[in-house]
Formats: structure tokens, sequence, C-alpha cells
């Protein structure tokens, strides 16, 4: 928690003051604000781009295709939904699901900002390119900075993976292909969160 105003902020409290957001135009389009959810007191933060359909309809991130796919790699490294924070750079469904813009990114920064100092994650994962390129404040496509841990504000690290819609439209398991590197890539994020929480935080 921290304070805001002269009261203690809580994940709760910022997820209902971010329910009535309009900074931006993706608020008209709308259904439901995601906002994100799993442990507050993970080391532990994922950050996709933004809500899909599904997403849009339930309120929960990474519940459709994608977000299953999210679960299977998690799980196969022993880690579960439950078990770590997953949130979106942007907050609403951009229409037809496409990439959301440099605006809605800056509108809907201070949601996901607040979210990282309330929850203050050791590692966050970040997932495709727009929250890579956004972390890291470079132009790299995602297969060049893949799989390797770089030093954001306040000593947090940020490791880029492929987005799991991604590993979707490529299927291939061959070694080399991007489900293989993901495999690695999460077992290696297993790792360093072993390495830097050897036991769970209070």
């Amino acid at each position: 928690m921290f304070v805001s105003g002269g009261f203690e902020l809580t994940l709760d409290l910022l997820a209902q003051k971010a329910a009535d957001c309009r900074r931006c135009p993706l608020a008209d389009s709308r259904r439901t604000v995601v906002f994100g959810e799993g442990d507050p007191r993970s080391p532990l933060l994922f950050v996709g781009e933004g809500p899909g359909e599904v997403e849009d309809e339930t309120g929960r991130p990474f519940v459709g295709p994608a977000g299953q796919l999210l679960t299977q790699i998690l799980a196969s490294v022993g880690l579960s939904r439950e078990g770590v924070y997953i949130a979106n750079m942007v907050k609403c469904r951009p229409p037809g699901n496409r990439v959301p813009t440099r605006q809605e990114v800056e509108a809907c920064w201070d949601w996901l900002a607040a979210q990282i100092a309330l929850i203050r994650p050791r590692v966050i994962v970040t997932l495709g390119n727009t929250p890579t390129q956004w972390f890291l404040g470079g132009s790299e496509g995602i297969t060049q900075v893949r799989g390797t841990f770089h030093r954001w504000k306040g000593g947090i690290e940020v490791f880029p993976m492929y987005h799991p819609s991604y590993l979707l439209r490529n299927a291939s398991k061959a070694k080399g292909s991007p489900k293989y590197q993901t495999w690695l890539d999460i077992k290696t994020v297993k790792e360093r969160i072993s390495l830097l929480c050897p036991t769970p935080r209070a």
C-alpha cells in the first residue's frame, strides 16, 4: 500500500478508480476495464499488450486462447496463475484486438505504474513488442531481446518473452522455434525468482 491524497491506496481501491477511467477513446468501445489479477505479493509480474474479446467480456486478463497457453507455460515450471500477477499495458480492449497506440499506452500508464508500485515485483516479464519496447525504451523487436534480463527502475529486472498469441500462430515445438525458446525462457525466469526470493515474501 502507499498513501495517495491522504489515504492508503490498495490494488482493490485502484481497480475501483480505474473502472471509471475515460482518459482515452478506448473507453468508448470497451465493455469492461480489465485491471489485472493474481497474487499482489508476488515477486513476478507479467505484462501483456491489452485485453482481447474474451477478456473484455469477463474483466479478467489472459483468459482467452493466449491466456490458456500462458497458464500452460507457467505450469510447465511449477508456477500458477494464482501465484503471479498478470496485467496489460492498457486496461481496455483496442478495437479488433489491434496493437494499442503509443497515445493509448501513455494515457493508461499511470494505472500500471501504480500497480507496480503496490506489488513491488522483482521481475517484470514483458510479453511481446508493446510492453517490451515501453519498458526498455527502444525499438528492437522481441526476437532481438527476448530471453535476456534488463535493469529497470528501482532495481526491478525486465525479462522479455514472446506473447502467447504469437506462439499460437507458430505452433512448431522444434528446437530453436519460438515455443522451444519460450520453454527455455520460463525456466530462466523460475530460476531467477528462486535466486532472488528463496523464501516467500511476507
